[in-house]
């Protein structure tokens, strides 16, 4: 029996659980700012699939996080010269978080999480229908 493909389910779910907290820390963030003052910077996570010539042949490959990156998205600039923040002309810098943009990649990223755990779960039921079988 082949159970490569929990492997590569498993990497996935990996992968979106990442995803998720990347999300999360997003929106945890949306307003925050670090210590010198600048404006927090969207992260992003860098999906890869792992390749090599036995997942080339079956198209089926693992996933992997590169790495998380911060978003090249340019940052807001609000005109609010009360806020303690605002530069000489009275503009002040906003993170780059987008909420609409986060809570559509949250649903997406739930989406995608769940479909993986239903192909786990429906391949381990398969598994012990066959186990069954040969009883």
């Amino acid at each position: 029996m082949d159970f490569k493909v929990f492997d590569v389910l498993a990497s996935g779910l990996e992968a979106q659980r990442i995803r998720l907290n990347t999300i999360a820390s997003n929106l945890a963030n949306i307003e925050s700012y670090e210590k010198n003052g600048k404006p927090y910077k969207r992260l992003e996570p860098v999906f890869r699939a792992m390749v090599n010539e036995e997942t080339f042949k079956s198209g089926i490959a693992k996933v992997k996080v590169e790495k998380i990156i911060q978003s090249s998205y340019p940052t807001v600039k609000v005109y609010d010269p009360s806020n303690p923040m605002a530069d000489k002309d009275g503009y002040v810098e906003k993170p780059n978080v987008n909420l609409a943009k986060e809570m559509t990649d949250l649903i997406t990223a739930t989406r995608v999480y769940q479909a993986n755990l239903n192909a786990l779960n429906l391949n381990r039921d398969l598994i012990l229908k066959t186990i069954e079988m040969w009883r």
